[in-house]
């Protein structure tokens, strides 16, 4: 039976106003609400509450101020609709929250949404363009520059030989190995360093907590002083559309893989992708919970899934908006290196909010390429 993995859409609260990731967020979010409704893809506008003790409620304050600046041109109607309320009437919508929560941030546009049914529809729509093919289980071993593109080597998944296509245009929307593509072709000391924060997440099976209804979030820690530098949204309540819940993800940051040959780097994704359903995580997944939900059972918690976010910054290193960036051939090849003939975007950083983002990511994407790519 598949895992129905429903992920919560991101309303763009969070970080700075002009960032790419406010932008594609917020038309991302508008635009996946109306693909889901549009090919039957099963999401639900559940609500979001950031709550907040009473020395973080600056914190959630901030992001209230910004909501109310946020717009969607040319409509007057706000982007980011959001109702800043106290402890009390949090408690009144979620009882389970803890007493010393003193205000809270409720954002009614936020939903869930089943991630692969998602990725169903869009897959139905490539099939169906005639001009259009898909590649399941190929990976790309090599990419080389040429006059007029880009040599693209893969390997499919149980044959022995390579297959090589000539691409005009080419994406790398590659996630974790993005940098790794784009490595290949760059001197050393020009190469772009990806740091990678796996992030784990726990079913619960307790009944102390039925009712819930709405996500809960806690505020992020910052890690400057800016409201912007913080490496995770926090550990935090999310459900499915039979109610069911799971507390995630948390943060830890991995060693980057060694770029060898051979499917090594797809064995160290793998090894990391292993759910941790040791004691010690538990419980340090239950700290994190308890803080605003001091009910939640240790013993009601167990491994669930685990992802892995690809960053453009180390520990500490700030606010950091996705990244596209075009190159061209010819800058490889020591010809005309003005020449903006047959480009490589690749997607570096994407990250959350990524899914909420993703139809606006595509969007960008597009326009970004020439309209005639020969």
């Amino acid at each position: 039976m598949r895992c129905v993995r429903f992920s919560p859409q991101n309303p763009g609260l969070y970080y700075p106003p002009e960032s790419l990731k406010t932008d594609l967020c917020i038309r991302g979010r508008r635009l996946l609400y109306d693909r889901c409704q549009e090919h039957a893809v099963p999401f639900k506008k559940t609500g979001k509450l950031v709550v907040a003790h009473r020395h973080q409620r600056d914190y959630i304050e901030q992001l209230y101020d910004k909501s109310k600046r946020l717009r969607v041109p040319p409509l007057p109607r706000l982007a980011v609709p959001t109702r800043l309320i106290d402890g009390e009437e949090a408690r009144e919508m979620e009882p389970s929250l803890s007493p010393s929560i003193a205000a809270a941030l409720w954002s009614p546009e936020t939903g869930i949404v089943d991630s692969h049914a998602l990725m169903q529809s869009l897959e139905k729509d490539i099939l169906d363009c005639p001009d259009s093919d898909l590649a399941y289980s190929t990976r790309v071993v090599r990419v080389d520059p040429e006059k007029n593109g880009w040599t693209v080597q893969t390997v499919t998944a149980g044959s022995d030989q390579s297959d090589s296509v000539l691409a005009r245009v080419l994406i790398n929307a590659s996630g974790l190995s993005a940098n790794l593509i784009l490595n290949s072709l760059l001197p050393w000391e020009k190469r772009v360093p990806i740091y990678f924060a796996k992030g784990s997440y726990a079913s619960y099976h307790g009944q102390n907590l039925k009712g819930i209804s709405h996500l809960v979030y806690p505020c992020p820690e910052l890690g400057h002083q800016d409201a912007f530098s913080f490496a995770s949204l926090g550990t935090h309540l999310t459900l499915d559309l039979q109610g069911k819940i799971k507390f995630g993800p948390d943060i830890e940051w991995i060693p980057p893989p060694d770029p060898t040959p051979d499917g090594e780097v797809e064995d160290y994704w793998r090894q990391h992708l292993v759910p941790d359903d040791s004691p010690a995580k538990m419980r340090e997944i239950h700290r994190a919970i308890a803080s605003y939900l001091p009910d939640v059972e240790l013993d009601a918690l167990s491994a669930d899934y685990v992802g892995i976010r690809p960053k453009l910054v180390p520990p500490g290193g700030g606010f950091q908006d996705f990244v596209f960036r075009t190159d061209y051939p010819m800058a490889f090849l020591g010809g005309d290196a003005d020449s903006q003939r047959a480009p490589m975007v690749t997607l570096l950083g994407i990250e959350s909010p990524g899914l909420t983002s993703s139809l606006a990511i595509a969007e960008k994407v597009v326009d970004m390429l020439p309209q005639d790519p020969e």
